[in-house]
């Protein structure tokens, strides 16, 4: 009775105040709703990352295409000199010839160059533009832009196309491209065995080209060139090459005024070159065998270095005069100064060390006037044997026959006397970015001669003819 009527009078009572109490909401529906949604963005942004990643990849190894319009990295210096210029040539006003060629270079890409995966491809096909074109005896040669692209990397080159003359732009045949530097002069040799040949130039506007032939080397110490380049307009020099091996290569020249852009020898032979074991060169060889101060040199040595002083003046074994002036070590390697001389022309000294097993080096090109050539001193600059060979301070003097004694003169400072041993050659000190002056007297006190000492050529220098810059000659 009594636990009846108290589970009744209670339950009333408990109800009531338990709708009073509020209880919050299950929790889980709504986390599970709100992760779901998550994962569902999570899942799109996943896939569009790989849809993107996926493009990109394509693109970038071509097999996806891009628009030629669309806006690449560029990767290649193209040099800006050419591109700016117009069009140069009796070609640049043939429309209908130059739209035929774009669409042949579109369907034929010329340009294949090392990438990870695929080719270059060309890119907007409007853009391939003339930069030089024109007939010559014999030939058609154009130099067109194009444009480059690799997935989202683009470059511009420069490509040449040679046909006979009058060819239509069908008949164009590829003739080589630039390599991506900045040069900004093109140049295309082209010689056959047997055949008339063909060189072309093409520099900044208003530049003047020179192709030159073989060099004179003049008594008064000077280089002068045959120039064989007629000129085709502004900046573009052209020159028609004999069926028979040139001698040497030809070596170009584009400045303007005193600027010069480029100074190089031509590739692309062929040559008669210098036969090392012809009878001329065994008789320069024999001449330059004879006793010379220092330590004599072997056989190989003395060859190769007379040889390399050839090449680099161009100057043919018959006819020109070779003498030693004096051999020993350098970097405790054999080395020899020289002296090259055609006949009835200036003097090249050239100083040089090595063997076969590290290469050999040219210390020295000075052309010098053949006057009073045997009474100076000549000395040069030792370089180190890393890298870019910066000069060391230290300089090799070699003093002439009969000199007693030879002294040095840096800028404002009194003349120091050179040590000089039982061959006559001495070292002494001069800061690289310093003029010096060598001077040779005799026994009795007079000035037997002086000469300057040069400096250390450049990398631009380098590429020209003894004579062709300031470091290379004594003459103003």
């Amino acid at each position: 009775m009594t636990g009846s009527f108290a589970n009744s009078t209670l339950s009333p009572a408990l109800r009531e105040a338990a709708h009073g109490v509020d209880v919050p909401e299950d929790p889980w529906p709504g986390f599970a709703r709100r992760e779901r949604r998550h994962q569902r963005t999570r899942l799109i942004r996943t896939a569009l990352a790989a849809a993107v990643g996926v493009a990109l990849v394509g693109v970038q190894t071509n097999v996806v295409p891009l628009p030629g319009w669309a806006p690449g990295i560029a990767v290649a210096a193209t040099p800006a000199a050419l591109l700016d210029a117009p069009p140069r040539g009796a070609l640049a006003g043939d429309r209908a010839w130059l739209d035929t060629l774009r669409a042949r270079i579109s369907a034929e890409p010329p340009v294949r160059t090392d990438a990870p995966v695929g080719a270059w491809k060309i890119g907007d096909r409007d853009r391939i533009r003339l930069v030089y074109g024109s007939d010559q005896p014999g030939h058609r040669v154009a130099l067109v832009a194009v444009p480059l692209r690799f997935g989202l990397l683009t470059r511009e080159a420069l490509v040449w196309y040679v046909g006979p003359a009058g060819a239509d732009a069908r008949q164009m045949r590829y003739g080589g491209h630039s390599e991506g530097d900045d040069e900004p002069v093109m140049t295309l040799m082209q010689a056959y065995p047997g055949q008339a040949g063909f060189a072309v130039v093409v520099g900044p506007a208003e530049s003047t080209v020179t192709i030159s032939g073989d060099p004179r080397y003049t008594s008064r110490g000077t280089v002068e060139y045959q120039d064989i380049a007629r000129a085709d307009g502004g900046g573009v020099g052209f020159a028609v090459l004999p069926p028979e091996p040139l001698s040497q290569e030809p070596v170009v020249r584009v400045s303007r005024g005193d600027q010069v852009f480029f100074q190089e020898g031509l590739g692309g032979g062929p040559y008669a070159g210098i036969d090392p074991t012809g009878p001329e060169m065994e008789s320069l060889v024999s001449a330059a065998r004879r006793p010379a101060r220092g330590a004599p040199l072997d056989d190989a040595n003395l060859r190769n270095f007379v040889q390399t002083a050839l090449q680099d003046s161009h100057l043919p074994a018959a006819g020109t005069t070779v003498r030693m002036r004096w051999s020993g070590r350098v970097h405790g390697q054999a080395a020899a100064l020289l002296t090259v001389q055609p006949t009835g022309g200036g003097v090249i000294a050239y100083a040089m060390h090595g063997d076969d097993r590290t290469g050999w080096w040219t210390d020295l090109r000075l052309l010098l006037p053949a006057d009073g050539v045997d009474r100076r001193p000549i000395g040069w600059r030792v370089r180190t044997e890393d890298g870019a060979r910066p000069p060391t301070g230290e300089v090799r003097v070699i003093a002439p026959p009969g000199a007693a004694r030879v002294t040095v003169t840096v800028a404002d400072a009194p003349p120091a006397t050179v040590v000089l041993d039982a061959s006559n050659a001495g070292t002494t000190r001069v800061p690289p970015d310093q003029a010096a002056t060598l001077t040779a007297y005799s026994r009795d006190g007079g000035v037997l001669g002086t000469t300057p000492l040069p400096p250390v050529e450049s990398d631009r220098d380098a590429g020209g003819l003894p004579g062709d810059s300031p470091a290379t000659r004594v003459t103003p």
